[in-house]
């Protein structure tokens, strides 16, 4: 086992801003190359590793990316339009090694590509989701220092709302003379991509803590191939003939590695949808051959409902079922196992670690538990000083391998990271047999339908209501979603409670956030309970109260 201090390689990027804000080295995990394969060269490109070296080896002609519609891309067509894309990204743009160009729009292989691009170009990419809010747009750049953006026209417009100071937009599908793709056509087919080195950061992924501010996820190029090169290869062993398809957007780094990373090591190929519910899901697998599907417990949960309910769908093509974003109760495994015949792959990842480092597949598979850590990590239970705590008791979380969290200029980054481990802020059981059972989240953070929705997050955003004085959030136990979001509000007086001030505020929310933080649940209460000090007792409001 080779474990590494947080030693860096001379970098390419010319704008410096990513490796001067990563974290004094003291406050890195160690890092874990077992095999030491996995550290691969010091000098590395991702975007060339999966996309020019997947030709090399499979072909130019090979499927990459399907369409609702028509033809499938090929490599060598994705990769004509990625080079082309990154010669705009240098000449007409500007854009310069090291810069941060923010991504935003639906789930298409256009999105796609313009990621592979931006790496190429040498770049430090910024997934953003398309339903995100300009108040969260502009909190991100603003983190992230984000001057450029490559945006699907049809998702433009809160970025232009977000009025970030300096942003240089270049929209994409649209008809303006400027249009990124049509810029791209006038362009040589081929880019000689950057040589970054394998350190140099590539990827810079936002998720929100339990105070609501994003904390932004610094990933360097060897990390986007290390989570194919251990899960993927590993665990869900895809073949080259696979179709991947699933419900987690670009902007998640699920998504990201499960409809992009993945396949694209493999030689394989992936359908990307920009409506992905679990109807969608199941047609697609019927329809268009997909083998290997990702999405949270919620989806299968929904898609076991209509299986039962009609035999419309053929899904004797699916070989593959991987689920993470929130626990995977042994109920639901054990239904879709029966139904489909398939073991569903449960697994835990974190923003911060990039994709999954516990999980299990075929036999191995223990419903009720996560698994087993992924080979080339580890994972233990500590207890709050760091301790490991004997097996069967409940403790935290802690893990270590080839990727670990590094937060840009965050001081949350020594909560994370304790003793040279990740605590990913879940509780566990190790069992004595080695398996991994989810116990609960160590903290506020409401997990629904895979989604983390941190609850001062919208209780910020209900307190900027007029009508609202006191605000608190919650999660509520839901048999479909894991958990939904209740909110506890008190109101300005003269302001009437009831469906006209529920619908108000639901409406307030859901213009500055995503729409999945929303509240489902309201109640209106005279007063918080709060302790005599005025601290907010969340736990009084939860329905086990």
């Amino acid at each position: 086992m080779e474990l590494t201090p947080a030693v860096l390689t001379p970098s390419a990027h010319r704008d410096t801003f990513p490796r001067d804000h990563l974290p004094p080295p003291e406050q890195w995990p160690e890092l874990v190359f077992d095999p030491p394969r996995l550290r691969g060269p010091d000098r590395l490109n991702c975007a060339v590793e999966l996309l020019d070296r997947t030709v090399d080896r499979f072909g130019a002609d090979r499927p990459v990316f399907h369409l609702p519609t028509g033809a499938p891309w090929s490599y060598g067509e994705l990769r004509a339009h990625v080079d082309r894309i990154a010669h705009v990204l240098t000449t007409d743009l500007g854009v310069v090694p090291g810069n941060r160009v923010l991504l935003r729009g639906p789930t298409t292989p256009w999105l796609a590509a313009c990621w592979l691009a931006v790496l190429k170009a040498g770049a430090v990419a910024v997934t953003v989701l398309a339903q995100q809010r300009e108040r969260e747009l502009a909190t991100m750049c603003e983190i992230a220092r984000v001057r450029h953006a490559l945006c699907d026209i049809r998702s433009v417009d809160d970025l232009v709302k977000a009025e970030v100071p300096g942003l240089r937009v270049a929209t994409y599908g649209g008809d303006a003379p400027d249009d990124l793709l049509r810029l791209a056509e006038t362009k040589p087919e081929r880019y000689e991509a950057v040589d970054t080195a394998a350190d140099d950061v590539a990827l810079i992924a936002f998720t929100s803590g339990t105070t609501g501010r994003p904390k932004g996820c610094m990933h360097f190029h060897r990390d986007v191939l290390s989570i194919a090169d251990t899960f993927s290869r590993h665990v869900l062993r895809p073949e080259p003939d696979d179709v991947f398809a699933g419900s987690p957007p670009l902007g998640f780094t699920f998504g990201l590695g499960g409809l992009v990373i993945f396949p694209m090591r493999a030689g394989a190929s992936a359908l990307l949808l920009e409506q992905a519910g679990p109807k969608q899901l199941l047609g697609a697998v019927a329809e268009r051959g997909v083998s290997v599907l990702f999405t949270a417990p919620t989806a299968y949960r929904v898609m076991l409902n209509e299986l039962t309910a009609a035999d419309t769908y053929d899904i004797s093509g699916l070989r593959r079922c991987v689920s993470a974003g929130e626990n995977l109760p042994a109920a639901t495994w054990r239904d879709w196992h029966g139904r489909t015949g398939i073991r569903i792959i449960n697994g835990i990842g974190a923003t911060e670690l990039l994709h999954i480092f516990i999980s299990a597949a075929d036999d191995a598979v223990r419903p009720g538990t996560t698994g087993v850590p992924v080979p080339g990590w580890q994972a233990r239970v500590v207890d709050e000083s760091g301790r490991a705590v004997p097996d069967g008791e409940p403790g935290l979380l802690a893990v270590r391998g080839p990727v670990g969290c590094r937060y840009l200029a965050d001081p949350r980054q020594s909560v994370y990271v304790r003793d040279g481990w990740n605590l990913t802020g879940d509780t566990y059981v190790r069992e004595p047999d080695g398996y991994f059972r989810y116990v609960a989240r160590a903290d506020d953070m409401i997990i629904s339908a895979g989604y983390n929705i941190a609850g001062p997050q919208v209780e910020e955003t209900l307190l900027a209501h007029p009508d609202v004085t006191e605000a608190a959030v919650v999660g509520h136990p839901d048999e479909l979603r894991g958990q939904i979001v209740a909110a506890y509000v008190v109101l300005r007086d003269g302001v009437p409670p009831g469906e006209e001030t529920t619908e108000a505020l639901r409406a307030f929310v859901t213009s500055r956030l995503v729409p999945y933080k929303c509240p489902r649940v309201f109640a209106f209460l005279d007063a918080l309970p709060r302790t005599p000090t005025g601290k907010l007792q969340r736990f009084r409001l939860r329905p086990d109260a």
